[in-house]
């Protein structure tokens, strides 16, 4: 399905997450020699289709990791001290990361486009991690990611057809 829209896109990852899950433990056990290659591949065919602006549901319903160097980054291109942007729009997490006070994103314009486009979150800039080396030690992440990206989901179901267990 190309393009699944936002409103079904949760209800379709649900339907398929336990076949997933199924498909990401025998993928975890014996990863494909050619794996890294064939998920670059499915990330550029997808990402050809698709435009983050037309959705930004990551930025809407989920928050990035800033790392220390997001916020020395992101602060100086604010023209704000380190202490005084982390005060304005982070909180730390239950796993001790600094992550957004609150969702949508703070940074998200109205159409969609990112106002620290430029000096985003490393998270944000790698986002949905679908072209990562080493795939199938981040299956977990992509799972979580399936219900929020439609690109994602999208690889992923290209995914199990290019590359059946």
């Amino acid at each position: 399905m190309t393009n699944p829209q936002i409103n079904i896109l949760q209800k379709l990852a649900k339907d398929k997450h336990i076949e997933n899950k199924k498909y990401f433990d025998k993928l975890k056990k014996k990863p494909p020699k050619n794996l890294d290659y064939v998920m670059q591949d499915l990330h550029d065919a997808e990402f050809k289709k698709t435009d983050c602006l037309d959705c930004a549901n990551c930025c809407k319903t989920t928050g990035p990791l800033f790392t220390l160097a997001d916020i020395e980054r992101i602060s100086k291109h604010l023209r704000q001290k380190p202490q005084q942007f982390i005060e304005q729009y982070l909180r730390i997490d239950e796993d001790q990361d600094y992550v957004l006070q609150n969702v949508p994103c703070a940074f998200l314009d109205t159409d969609n486009t990112c106002f620290i486009y430029d000096v985003r979150p490393k998270a944000c800039r790698e986002f949905p991690h679908t072209d990562r080396k080493k795939f199938q030690q981040i299956t977990d992440i992509t799972l979580k990611n399936t219900p929020i990206c439609p690109a994602a989901f999208n690889i992923v179901e290209e995914m199990k057809k290019k590359l059946p267990l």
